[in-house]
């Protein structure tokens, strides 16, 4: 026998229960010892709320629940009226600042139309609501999705001041505990049935623009494709900003891309277990950063004389292939968007993906892709699937006596919403070719060249002389941009040390940064999302680029 503990808002309890049970039996024993109805609760494996164990025959050793384990246990049902807010829920800083905004869309006196004077208002220039369709139409470029504040704004607006606004999560799962029917596949009613899901148009964004810091960052993570061919993959590091050219608007700005461990071909990128992974988020966290998307290439290249690649990604075969929609989907579910204004504590995701692939002017460009609320919900539940002979189809799977899965229907044709650094170099391996990098920047600033992701995270986690403990004093200087506390930390005998291990004598460091200039806003026509950026500086082939 193995005893599963029960954590419940009203306490922990041991569950008696053996290897071979199936989870809808144990889910009914859960029901009786907390004194549930049928299906007034939920229990998962993890306590954000992932890993939902459903009624269904699979054993407790199929779903690895072990002698010890700790499950979680959510009562269903709404715990707070529609409407109300959960105070309890930490949201982003970004979201924090918009929601104290005024956000309305002020307008200035038209001369030929407006007929009173200085102090006065009429229907030409009174201020517009953020969510206004007919002034985000004419916006160049149109603006066709409004941004996911403005939606709450108009969520809680109107007479009743959102007093019955709410914002629910999209489940695709059978409700756990229903006790009037034999599990699924011998029963189903309509109280634990998920609803059918309907393919619309989302009608705001998360995220309303991208921008990199600077060229150098996007141009050095193309230097891999145009040594070696393959395809490449990278998380993107920055923060979340106001995208002041469209009311209460979002921007992701890009300051980092660290390229996680993977094996890549030409047609092919596959990651793998990084190692480093805790380290990466430690040091961005302390640089002020956060993990904002993920990158990678789709480049083939078309003539290397003059620089040129093929355009693949068009109306006429895809713009996103359902395996990245399906990756983007699995990296948003991860990188939950905070939010009050639902019961989960959660709605939507704020984490983009772009993609460096060649453009009609066969030239590289930088497209980037939101997958849909919708999207994210039938990748969590694990209803949609690629085409094996063609990854860039996707079908949703049929229902099996393992898995219930909803009807998904669709209204369109069009599934893709089309959307408009600083810390950056290839990650030293070892202190030879840490010493080669630091020669090559024999006139540069310190602050400037200790400026760089992987440069510190080697610095962190190098097994000759890991700096975890000592590097605190450079991660603020860079976080701040103070060259004076580099400076001082550059006097101090950890980096003397490295010195030596590089084989070189001091000598200041540095490179010219060249900002770039803000690109263009999003814009969307489906449920999956698609930014668009213009070409980068330097012109840099197809992919089918799914993590396994």
């Amino acid at each position: 026998s193995q005893c599963p503990c029960l954590q419940s808002p009203d306490g922990m309890k041991k569950i008696p229960s053996t290897k071979r049970e199936t989870a809808a039996a144990f889910l009914k024993k859960v029901a009786k010892e907390f004194g549930f109805s049928s299906n007034g609760f939920s229990v998962y494996q993890n306590r954000n709320k992932t890993g939902e164990i459903v009624s269904q025959n699979k054993t407790l050793s199929l779903l690895k629940i072990k002698h010890g384990d700790m499950l979680f246990l959510f009562p269903s049902g709404p715990s707070t009226s529609p409407g109300e807010v959960m105070d309890t829920v930490q949201e982003d800083e970004i979201d924090q600042y918009l929601a104290k905004q005024d956000g309305k869309i002020y307008r200035n006196k038209d001369p030929q139309l407006c007929r009173h004077g200085a102090l006065g208002k009429c229907v030409h220039c009174v201020p517009l609501e953020p969510f206004d369709e007919d002034y985000l139409n004419h916006l160049d470029p149109p603006v066709k999705h409004m941004s996911f504040h403005a939606y709450l704004r108009k969520l809680t607006g109107g007479a009743d001041k959102g007093k019955f606004a709410a914002l629910e999560n999209i489940s695709c799962k059978i409700k756990s505990g229903c006790e009037g029917h034999p599990p699924w596949p011998e029963g189903i009613c309509t109280k634990c049935q998920p609803s059918a899901i309907t393919l619309n148009r989302q009608k705001y964004r998360h995220v309303d623009n991208i921008m990199f810091e600077n060229h150098t960052i996007a141009d050095r993570f193309l230097d891999f494709w145009r040594k070696t061919g393959s395809q490449r993959m990278g998380y993107l590091y920055g923060r979340y900003t106001e995208h002041k050219d469209i009311p209460l608007g979002i921007r992701a700005e890009v300051a980092a891309i660290y390229e996680p461990p993977q094996n890549a071909t030409q047609n092919s990128l596959e990651l793998v277990e990084d190692p480093k992974a805790a380290a990466v988020d430690e040091i961005a966290a302390k640089l002020g950063l956060c993990k904002v998307g993920w990158i990678f290439t789709d480049l083939l290249s078309e003539d290397t004389r003059i620089g040129t690649v093929h355009y693949t990604r068009n109306k006429d075969s895809h713009y996103l292939s359902a395996e990245e929609c399906i990756t983007a989907g699995y990296f948003q579910n991860q990188h939950a968007n905070p939010c009050r204004l639902s019961r989960d504590g959660h709605f939507g995701s704020k984490f983009v993906t772009v993609v460096a692939t060649g453009g009609p002017d066969n030239q590289v460009h930088f497209e980037g892709y939101q997958v849909s609320n919708q999207c994210m919900a039938l990748v969590r539940d694990e209803c949609l699937l690629p085409c094996k002979d063609a990854p860039e189809l996707g079908y949703a799977k049929e229902s099996t006596p393992e898995q219930y899965v909803p009807d998904v229907f669709y209204k369109d044709l069009s599934l893709y919403y089309n959307l408009t650094g600083r810390y950056a170099f290839v990650c030293p391996q070892d202190f030879h070719s840490l010493a080669t990098y630091l020669s090559q920047c024999t006139s540069t600033a310190f602050l400037d060249i200790v400026s760089d992701f992987h440069l510190l995270l080697f610095l962190v986690t190098n097994e000759v002389m890991p700096l975890r403990d000592s590097i605190g004093l450079l991660l603020d200087a860079v976080k701040t941009s103070n060259e004076d506390l580099a400076q001082t930390w550059k006097k101090s005998e950890q980096w003397a040390t490295i010195e030596q291990l590089c084989g070189k004598s001091p000598a200041p460091l540095s490179f010219q940064v060249q900002w770039a200039d803000s690109l263009p806003a999003l814009w969307v026509t489906g449920p999956w999302v698609a930014l668009r950026f213009p070409s980068p500086p330097q012109p840099c082939g197809p992919a089918s680029t799914v993590p396994s």
